[in-house]
């Protein structure tokens, strides 16, 4: 459906992308994945035309992008767009009119995403009333209101409730199901694993790999173990394997993992070192990115 052609983009002398090339097959949801200033919403903005400035190619359904194709894609951008001094209704046929939907057609459109983003009760109510969550949701209902065969989501659930990202997961699952293309950016690995059929991790604006789920699982992913304690030494554990930090426990990544353990427990044992956590951890698509760039992904 969108192929993304050896793409370069330039901010002065600061390449923000560097020769990117992507095929997204039709009915799908794809993970761009990377830090922020990977390059992610750049990407976005050449995919939705809002830059043009660029080198390289971008096709929809194998022809450039035009005016026309535009129509049938939705774009969910990651800052909210809503006009909050008036309703959720009022918001989606503002968005539905620019799309040239209007009488019965307009009104049927609104009752169905409503349901959709789950806010069919509040559909009158002002959106400065709403949470956090049902802004977010309502800013998908928009981009949804003339019904396009791609949407592009850019970091769509920053910020917000366990319920209502719950809600958004729930909305892809059945974009899915209605033969759509969904593009996801995200930084947070556990959502791409769960929603993504197909990913790309980019980093420091280069497509370092690209490929499913569980192909990059498979070809990557190493076990890792989980060590937390006082007075561990990182130095040590990095004699075992590459090593990340993350909140307050301390990941090691092994092609020998029983090996470490037993290396590791040896250690604290001589040095009296006392073992809050010590376990297997399954590998994770954040484990891959690691393993690929050295960096982790909130880095």
């Amino acid at each position: 459906m969108l192929t993304i052609h050896h793409v370069t983009k330039h901010y002065g002398k600061t390449k923000a992308l560097k020769d990117v090339s992507i095929t997204i097959p039709k009915g799908i949801c794809y993970g761009l994945v990377g830090p922020n200033g990977a390059g992610k919403s750049t990407l976005i903005k050449m995919i939705t035309s809002i830059i043009r400035d660029y080198t390289g190619d971008i096709t929809f359904n194998e022809k450039k992008l035009s005016d026309k194709s535009k129509q049938k894609l939705g774009y969910v951008p990651q800052d909210i767009i809503l006009e909050e001094d008036i309703s959720a209704i009022s918001n989606l046929q503002l968005f539905g009119n620019l799309y040239g939907l209007k009488g019965s057609q307009l009104k049927e459109r609104i009752n169905e995403v409503l349901t959709l983003i789950g806010l069919q009760d509040r559909g009158k109510d002002k959106v400065f009333t709403f949470s956090g969550g049902m802004k977010r949701r309502l800013n998908i209902g928009c981009a949804l209101m003339h019904n396009p065969e791609l949407i592009i989501m850019d970091e769509p659930t920053v910020g917000i409730d366990p319920q209502s990202r719950n809600y958004i997961f729930q909305m892809i699952e059945e974009l899915k199901k209605a033969g759509k293309t969904v593009v996801y950016a995200s930084h947070y690995m556990e959502e791409v694993e769960r929603l993504c059929d197909y990913v790309a991790f980019l980093d420091r604006g280069e497509m370092v790999e690209n490929g499913t789920t569980s192909e990059l699982l498979q070809q990557y992913a190493v076990s890792s173990i989980c060590v937390k304690g006082s007075n561990i030494s990182v130095e040590e554990l990095k004699s075992y394997g590459m090593v990340s930090l993350e909140k307050d426990v301390f990941l090691l990544y092994t092609e020998e993992p029983l090996q470490a353990m037993e290396q590791i427990i040896s250690y604290c044992r001589q040095n009296s070192i006392e073992v809050e956590r010590l376990e297997l951890v399954r590998p994770r698509l954040e484990d891959v990115f690691f393993r690929l760039t050295g960096s982790n992904l909130r880095d």
